[in-house]
């Protein structure tokens, strides 16, 4: 447990830097599923998103962690009512957050004012490791650190394993939106336990009948659990949303009001 502690305590923001260089140099030097060009400038705008994240977060992550500790010191929670050892409560914390982020992430695709927010993520029709970036910065603070707080609020989950969850989700999220190729057995192996790269791109699918499916950011599981999990072949997919095609709307000045535009959903047939 000391040794996780140690691993945790490293500044989160120069595991993230390691991931995007190894990520985005592997998309480089490998060939790819989908043909991008200006790959550059793209990292550039995906970047500004986690530069602003970072500075109006300083002080809201304090806020946060304040919050999650004073709701345990007061044993609040569902974890408090049985004694567990503490690597069982680890874990089932980390599938506690992952599972409170999975309904949250469904309310951003079913609630208008949430989906003007969440729709920059889905804005990208080049995906890569670096649109791992692309969350407009309020709904990052307002919506999914406000649902951590939530979920240490019903379940009593800590600290510990919110740190051990962000950990593991930024590994997942640069592999599910790296533009690489990844072998096959993995959706029929982890697949039934774990996001894959193929099941997260079924939910980045420009149809709105995939986009609204694959909620799920680590444990597939929930989809799988509660009928949100959408199968689509790769070869089929098409990245993106119709209304946010254009270079300028691609622009990350644009991105950043537009949640306070009204943009009108553009739907398509079922691939």
């Amino acid at each position: 447990m000391e040794l996780l502690e140690k691993i945790l305590s490293i500044n989160s923001n120069y595991i993230v830097i390691g991931l995007l260089v190894f990520f985005f140099t592997m998309e480089q030097i490998t060939s790819n599923p989908f043909s991008f060009k200006k790959r550059g400038g793209h990292l550039i705008q995906n970047m500004l998103f986690q530069i602003i994240l970072v500075l109006l977060n300083i002080s809201v992550v304090v806020l946060q962690v304040y919050l999650i500790e004073w709701l345990n010191e007061r044993r609040i929670g569902l974890l408090f009512l049985v004694e567990l050892p503490i690597w069982v409560k680890l874990i089932l914390g980390v599938m506690l957050y992952d599972f409170t982020t999975y309904w949250i992430h469904i309310a951003a695709h079913k609630v208008p004012i949430m989906w003007r927010l969440h729709r920059v993520h889905h804005s990208d029709t080049s995906m890569d490791s670096s649109t791992t970036f692309r969350f407009h910065p309020l709904e990052m603070i307002l919506v999914y650190e406000v649902g951590n707080v939530i979920c240490a609020g019903v379940f009593g989950t800590d600290v510990l394993a919110l740190g051990l969850y962000y950990f593991i989700l930024n590994i997942f999220l640069f592999l599910e939106h790296s533009n690489l190729h990844y072998p096959n057995w993995l959706n029929k192996s982890l697949g039934l336990f774990f996001v894959t790269p193929d099941q997260h791109r079924v939910h980045h699918q420009q149809d709105q009948f995939y986009t609204d499916s694959n909620f799920a950011d680590i444990f597939i599981i929930w989809d799988r659990i509660f009928g949100t999990y959408k199968t689509l072949p790769v070869e089929k997919m098409k990245y993106g949303l119709a209304e946010f095609e254009g270079t300028k709307k691609q622009g990350f000045l644009f991105l950043m009001i537009s949640p306070f535009i009204n943009i009108k959903r553009i739907k398509s047939d079922k691939t």
